[in-house]
């Protein structure tokens, strides 16, 4: 898995999550800076990047 997104705020990073939900691409979330603050880094397979970042253009 490789670092797709970084959310500015919690409200992108459901956005985010619910797109790549609805398009079918497996992801996970990842703490990136201190533990409890702020939104998570988006995670996917290497090889759904091109999926997710087209369904991201689309929704």
């Amino acid at each position: 898995m490789v670092r797709f997104y970084d959310p500015k705020d919690e409200a992108e990073q459901v956005r985010v999550e619910r797109v790549l939900r609805k398009g079918g691409v497996e992801y996970f979330l990842r703490r990136s800076g201190e533990p409890g603050i702020g939104p998570l880094e988006i995670m996917v397979a290497e090889e759904d990047i091109p999926t997710a970042e087209e369904l991201l253009k689309q929704g």
